[in-house]
């Protein structure tokens, strides 16, 4: 049965804060909110954690996960970056954005993709997830709250503890979130491919 934590938006109570960590940190699961939509996440080093989130989703061995961090300093940890790929992520980050990339030694093998050898990396301009971020110290593996059959993702949080109760450890909750996941961008050849559009302006990248 999930955990259910409603935070303010704003002011995420750091009790809370500190408790769902404390269940990613032990190889739970959790649904938490972003600045495009609800997202599942867990330990970046938690097989049972990764296999969770597969079927969950029902999700193939070339699906790729994305490692949602903090700032570019612990994004830098784990893809490679060039000086024109860091200046054209530090333009439209924090937001709207994941970004396919060449992954570093830091990522365990069995989230890479498995012919390319990339990860999904993205940075949240959302209070709470950063409050998530801070308080873990390390990147969450995450992918979109998007269920099988589903059209959009679920946006309310009660609602993702009802149909997900047995699913997930924890729901954090802090009010209506999105129902437009990230635009997807590659930039693991150096040059730009748009793979999904969504919140952020794919325009940019075109």
């Amino acid at each position: 049965m999930a955990k259910y934590f409603d935070v303010h938006p704003d002011n995420p109570q750091p009790r809370a804060i500190n408790q769902v960590v404390g269940i990613v940190r032990n190889g739970g699961v959790i649904a938490y909110p972003t600045d495009s939509c609800f997202a599942l996440g867990t330990h970046l080093g938690d097989k049972n954690g990764l296999d969770r989130l597969r079927e969950i989703r029902r999700l193939g061995p070339d699906h790729h996960f994305t490692l949602v961090c903090r700032d570019f300093a612990q994004l830098g940890q784990f893809v490679q970056i060039n000086n024109n790929i860091f200046r054209t992520l530090k333009a439209v980050t924090p937001g709207n954005y994941t970004f396919i990339l060449p992954a570093t030694r830091e990522v365990p093998r069995r989230l890479l993709h498995p012919r390319k050898k990339t990860v999904g990396v993205r940075i949240p301009d959302h209070t709470v997830a950063q409050a998530l971020l801070a308080e873990l110290g390390e990147p969450l593996l995450s992918t979109t709250l998007l269920m099988p059959g589903d059209e959009e993702p679920m946006t309310q949080g009660w609602e993702i503890k009802e149909r997900l109760d047995h699913a997930v450890d924890a729901v954090i909750d802090s009010g209506e979130c999105g129902t437009i996941p990230t635009t997807v961008v590659d930039l693991s050849t150096g040059e730009a491919e748009i793979v999904r559009v969504g919140g952020g302006d794919p325009t940019l990248f075109e």
